[in-house]
């Protein structure tokens, strides 16, 4: 799904664009208004979600934020997604009865539950002065914790979004002559989530996260010297069993290569008379070696 949708025409993605937007920064709004509204603007959240998940792996923060817009559907509108009746409101978004036509209905909390709320609702309005202030300035931090708790944080995912797909490719060779080798004797490490061989199917791991894939994803914008990369490259040197099993494929089942280098590619999806010619997925141009070992 995801290379269907990288490969719909100019209209659509700039449909996705102004949809995304309009859920995002306007709709998302209404969860605060009374029901039916409040379900409805959730469900639209829901609905922008879920087709992130078909077209993309970002672990668990759209299921994450699938699960908070939950807690704006009310109970009387997921008993109509579930096939019953659509339920009546009043103004606040509760049931005027109980049973639909009976006393009405007793939805009131006790006392020291609405205390609790707002003592922990007026805690975290006064520890938010620092991440709001963050928002607005021309210095904002991404990640950060302005609290020693963390009960308020500043997060976001990607400060920027890339157009390009770089990849670092690990190859390998059990050939004595070591880095001197023949090409054909180097052999790629295949990682479980991340593109490598470009025939095989980008598999869907969402809600699971490939935290190592993750990292080699923003290794490959950034290439350098990281301390856990570096850690990484030694430990398949070893043949490490238990870095090994982190992989899809270990093309030397489990022994020690002679030598290890670093390649860096730029892969994009191969376009349909591409993918109709070769069976390739994708296409990759490669951009040199930038690490030996």
């Amino acid at each position: 799904m995801s290379r269907t949708a990288h490969l719909m025409p100019r209209w659509w993605h700039r449909a996705e664009v102004l949809g995304s937007h309009a859920v995002q920064l306007g709709i998302i709004w209404l969860v605060l208004a009374p029901q039916p509204v409040a379900s409805f603007a959730a469900c639209a959240v829901i609905a922008t979600q879920l087709f992130l998940v078909m077209t993309g792996n970002y672990a668990w923060l759209n299921w994450l934020t699938i699960l908070v817009a939950c807690a704006a559907i009310s109970d009387g509108v997921w008993r109509w997604l579930l096939g019953g009746p659509f339920p009546g409101w009043s103004w606040f978004g509760v049931p005027l009865t109980a049973d639909g036509g009976g006393a009405d209905a007793d939805v009131s909390s006790p006392l020291w539950w609405t205390v609790l709320v707002a003592a922990a609702f007026a805690l975290l309005a006064v520890l938010s002065r620092k991440p709001l202030a963050n928002l607005v300035s021309s210095h904002q931090l991404m990640n950060a914790s302005f609290d020693r708790f963390h009960l308020v944080n500043a997060y976001g995912a990607f400060g920027s979004m890339t157009e390009r797909r770089y990849e670092v490719i690990i190859e390998g060779t059990e050939d004595a002559a070591g880095q001197e080798a023949a090409e054909e004797t180097w052999r790629a490490f295949e990682f479980r989530g991340k593109p490598g061989d470009l025939r095989r199917l980008p598999r869907q791991v969402a809600p699971y996260h490939l935290r190592l894939d993750w990292q080699m994803w923003f290794l490959a914008l950034r290439p350098g010297a990281e301390p856990w990369f570096v850690a990484l490259l030694e430990r398949l040197a070893d043949g490490d069993p238990g870095v090994r099993r982190l992989l899809a494929r270990d093309p030397f089942d489990g022994r020690a290569p002679t030598a290890l280098r670093v390649r860096y590619s730029l892969y994009r999806f191969a376009r349909r008379e591409e993918r109709s010619g070769g069976g390739a997925r994708w296409v990759a141009t490669d951009l040199g070696v930038i690490a030996r070992r």
